[in-house]
């Protein structure tokens, strides 16, 4: 199995130096994390008969995610996903966000996480098995947001085939936080065809609704009788396409889903996602109340990824656990507000196995 050369990523970015890290189990499983953007940038997994590849989006060098795809395995944050108008109001100030996606600030903005070199220390062996630690600081202001927030992501790769993310964050003033993971997964392998034939299954009995431009109305609807119902394992391409307005404003599906679990805060199952020509089998497990899913309906064929592959429409999905869209505009969604006697901490683990 060849893995991607750290050297690839030995580089500078807005004078921070760039790296890239492998974590290792004791199974073959092989995972490499750059902090640039804290990004995944590669998971080598094994099929049924034991051939291993790699099952993420991406790049074989730092100069591919600085001019490619932003979101490439990136840390999104400080507020992953829509904030409707890049706008909110904390303790009676208004605060205005850079606008990035239509009327909205998507994933912090055009500089969020996932555009900024984290500070890393070096591969240790723990209890859980390899782990790489990434720490960002995040200055007040920046993109708009109040307060200076030091957030610390780390990996640990188990020998159970999991790949663990545990995020906690500061902050010394209120502030909104909602981070979340982006790979774009393609458990046949990047670059293999698309993802249509992938069957999944999602823990969850409602979602948010959204507007024409993805902003959710504020409503929890229920996925019976609709293409959202995911309750029981179904082929994703079987009805993407359907006449439903839910998948019209998204090209496909591009929702966040609220997640069964009867302890909040508590890791809970939140999707299981199968290949099965390669047999290749992926849960989600989180802390946060939601998941999106997200199609790579936006995916044109223009970015050229590992080995020269064209990485076109729904050639990946996403899983990105996470608090609600536009949460800070919606009372009656979890609030993402952080003080400064508070501690952020949430976390989102992938578990892979074959079948």
């Amino acid at each position: 199995m060849k893995i991607i050369n750290e050297e690839a990523f030995k580089g500078t970015y807005k004078g921070k130096p760039t790296a890239l890290y492998t974590l290792r189990n004791g199974n073959g499983m092989v995972v490499q994390i750059s902090n640039f953007g804290a990004k995944i940038v590669s998971i080598y997994i094994p099929d049924r008969n034991g051939k291993f590849s790699d099952i993420v989006l991406g790049y074989e060098s730092i100069e591919g995610y600085i001019n490619g795809n932003p979101y490439f395995g990136a840390i999104c944050g400080r507020f992953a996903n829509r904030i409707a108008e890049g706008r909110f109001v904390i303790d009676g100030v208004t605060y205005q966000l850079p606008v990035n996606n239509g009327p909205n600030s998507l994933h912090g903005g055009p500089e969020g996480f996932n555009n900024q070199v984290f500070e890393s220390n070096e591969v240790i062996v723990t209890s859980k098995g390899e782990e790489v630690e990434m720490v960002y600081v995040s200055r007040d202001g920046e993109m708009g947001y109040p307060g200076t927030l030091t957030l610390r992501v780390t990996y640990s790769l188990t020998d159970n085939n999991e790949l663990r993310l545990d995020y906690e964050a500061t902050t010394d003033k209120a502030t909104h936080v909602n981070i979340a993971s982006h790979s774009f997964f393609n458990l046949a392998g990047e670059g293999n065809g698309d993802i249509l034939e992938h069957e999944l299954t999602i823990n969850a009995d409602k979602f948010t609704p959204v507007s024409e431009v993805l902003i959710p109305s504020g409503e929890f609807k229920e996925v019976e009788g609709t293409p959202m119902d995911f309750r029981k394992s179904e082929i994703i391409g079987k009805r993407i396409d359907d006449n439903f307005d839910q998948l019209d404003y998204g090209k496909g599906y591009d929702h966040n889903w609220i997640i069964n679990n009867d302890m909040p805060g508590n890791l809970a199952l939140a999707a299981i996602c199968c290949d099965t020509g390669s047999g290749r089998v992926m849960e989600v497990h989180t802390t946060q109340p939601g998941m999106q899913l997200y199609t790579g309906n936006w995916l044109d064929g223009s970015d050229k990824g590992k080995g020269g592959k064209s990485y076109g429409i729904r050639s990946a999905l996403c899983l990105e656990t996470q608090n609600y869209p536009d949460s800070p505009n919606k009372p009656g969604f979890p609030s993402t507000l952080l003080r400064p006697d508070e501690v952020y901490k949430q976390t989102c683990l992938y578990k892979f196995s074959v079948k």
